[in-house]
């Protein structure tokens, strides 16, 4: 069993069926054995790019999670703290919290940033 956190484009991938997503990353997603979390912070991060025009995305991710099977991971004290300490390899601050949380939760986190990896956190290509 594997613990996934996606990062924001990779959610947004996999709801649009986008062949940027990999097979292997498809079926990591896929798989039934493994565990799959969205963050708030992406959620959040959905939600201004949209009201500013950015983004073309669905309102409903209460809904979709739960018929995706996703588990929703909220943004904790503890998350924000960590993520406030990371040093500047990144600066998008929904990066860096999806980082900590991916630190503080042991998750795997699916991103194709390749900045992401000066962090030490376990990540996979969503290309592949």
């Amino acid at each position: 069993m594997k613990r996934i956190l996606l990062d924001t484009h990779v959610l947004l991938w996999w709801l649009i069926d986008s062949p940027k997503l990999g097979v292997t990353a498809r079926e990591a997603i896929a798989a039934a054995d493994n565990v799959v979390y969205v963050s708030a912070a992406s959620i959040w991060e959905i939600a201004i790019k949209k009201s500013l025009g950015k983004l073309r995305a669905p309102d409903n991710f209460d809904h979709i999670l739960e018929q995706e099977g996703f588990e929703e991971l909220p943004v904790s004290v503890y998350h924000a703290e960590q993520a406030g300490g990371l040093p500047a390899h990144h600066r998008d601050p929904f990066d860096r919290m999806l980082i900590a949380q991916a630190q503080a939760e042991g998750l795997l986190l699916l991103s194709q940033d390749k900045q992401i990896s000066a962090y030490g956190i376990r990540t996979a290509n969503p290309l592949v």
